[in-house]
């Protein structure tokens, strides 16, 4: 029996590889001698580079770059020839800062910018960069500021000629323009620490600098899918680097030759941490079930609404890991997370084996 496991991670809970090895000791509490593939996953936010390291290897690097407030901070990116990967939450990200210290007015993408810098700087020609998780509703502003101050010595973007080599793909399954009412600043930026009005002053600078890219460009690519992915990011990777954008998820899935692998197996177990209506609007498990051919694919979360959508949309099973009654503190303790995920499977596999 040969089952794949590719299970999200629960955010403030564990891992995806924590996730994958609860559900790995609950198929081998039940079917000792199946074969479990372990892949580790993201959609291009938590968990998005110890996912493409399991992929594709590489090693680490570690450099000291700034966080979203310009404070010092030691980032890692995975570095495979000339393949670079890089997270932005880990120079931009929202989990770097306390809840009073949420300001998307004053954050800055400067750190991400360092990022890039530092791969190309060591050969990089291929950069994937995965969107999610910021802090930051500065349109990028601050990652090209960044760059400018790395490659640049005048102070002029048009005076950079080394990224014209470097071809980049941001990993995004956000599809927001950069402005309006469903763009960075209306959509993301409450739950970055903005109020109404600092919403209203992000959404028209970030307006105005558009413009001002434009002008200077002679296009414009703010209202492409994906420019309004962590505060404006994208657009300024659109724009000013000329990147391509994909599904977080698929660009995984592909990497991993997804398709090649699960092609013969017998079940593929997905999750999440929350699994609802939204799941059907691209969320990762819905990218997994794409890619599933006649593989039953087994859905688990911690939380489950909308049941019967899911399984309408081609889930063989849906299964919340918690029991009746638990709190939600409870619930989201990593051991009790873990034995829940290990208990669900165990019941499902011993009702189907």
């Amino acid at each position: 029996m040969k089952i794949v496991v590719a299970v999200d991670s629960f955010k403030g809970c564990m891992s995806s590889v924590e996730a994958n090895q609860a559900v790995a000791d609950g198929i081998r509490g039940v079917c000792e001698n199946a074969e479990v593939i372990q892949m580790p996953v993201s959609d291009g936010g938590e968990g998005f580079l110890e996912a493409f390291h399991a992929a594709v290897g590489g090693e680490w690097v570690e450099t000291l770059v700034k966080d979203p407030l310009m404070r010092p901070i030691r980032s890692k990116y995975l570095l495979k020839n000339q393949l670079a990967v890089i997270e932005i939450a880990q120079a931009s990200g929202l989990t770097l800062l306390s809840e009073n210290e949420r300001n998307p007015l004053v954050a800055t993408s400067y750190g991400t910018g360092q990022l890039v810098a530092d791969a190309v700087k060591k050969g990089a020609l291929e950069v994937i960069i995965g969107l999610g998780g910021s802090a930051t509703s500065d349109a990028g502003i601050g990652m090209l500021r960044a760059l400018i101050d790395a490659f640049a010595p005048h102070g002029r973007w048009d005076d950079i000629d080394v990224l014209k080599n470097v071809h980049f793909t941001i990993a995004s399954d956000v599809r927001n323009p950069l402005c309006g009412e469903n763009g960075a600043a209306h959509v993301f930026a409450p739950q970055k620490g903005a109020t109404d009005e600092m919403v209203d002053q992000l959404d028209r600078r970030a307006r105005q600098f558009a413009d001002t890219s434009a002008r200077h460009f002679g296009f414009d690519r703010s209202e492409m899918e994906g420019a309004g992915a962590a505060g404006g990011l994208g657009y300024a990777f659109l724009q000013y680097l000329d990147a391509n954008c994909q599904s977080g998820i698929q660009l995984l899935l592909d990497t991993y030759h997804f398709k090649d692998v699960v092609c013969d197996a017998d079940l593929i177990i997905t999750g999440e941490g929350a699994a609802d209506r939204q799941t059907l609007m691209g969320k990762l498990p819905m990218g997994i079930l794409g890619q599933a051919g006649d593989v039953p694919v087994y859905l688990m979360a911690g939380k489950i609404n909308d049941r019967e959508k899911l399984l309408q949309a081609g889930f063989t099973r849906v299964e919340c890991i918690n029991p009746p009654g638990i709190s939600i503190s409870e619930a989201l303790q990593k051991e009790v997370a873990q034995r829940n995920i290990r208990n669900t499977i165990c019941g499902i596999l011993r009702e189907r084996y």
